[in-house]
């Protein structure tokens, strides 16, 4: 199951980060075709959220073919996004990498910012 974590500060709308965070766990592997994702009412008690903002991005999902809505059931995913499994040692090395730039001195948007330019030039004109 995927805990979502909303960022008030962060100028992105709400529904999009719910969408982003469930296709970042698609992507990861940790939520794979055939699991639930939580329902509206449990994303609402976690984050304070309005419950419309919680369908409104599980709408996109589904329009998206990622998960689909089962009366009565809940909403269930239906294909997975990329090949980056959470255990990958490629993730490992990220995770080394991440913590020499912030015993350097940089702050969150700073690596993000570094990260973003260098995927950026080595997936220049790449549609994924």
């Amino acid at each position: 199951m995927v805990d979502y974590r909303i960022d008030r500060h962060s100028g992105v709308a709400t529904y999009v980060q719910i969408v982003q965070q469930t296709k970042q766990a698609l992507r990861l592997g940790l939520l794979r075709p055939g699991d639930r994702l939580p329902t509206a009412r449990e994303v609402v008690e976690a984050t304070a959220i309005n419950p419309n903002t919680v369908l409104k991005a599980y709408r996109e999902l589904e329009r998206e073919g990622l998960v689909e809505a089962r009366r009565g059931l809940g909403t269930f995913v239906r294909r997975s996004l990329g090949a980056a499994p959470a255990d990958s040692p490629l993730r490992a090395e990220l995770e080394e990498w991440a913590d020499r730039a912030r015993g350097a001195g940089l702050e969150r948007d700073d690596v993000a910012a570094l990260f973003t330019a260098v995927l950026d030039k080595h997936f220049q004109g790449d549609p994924s």
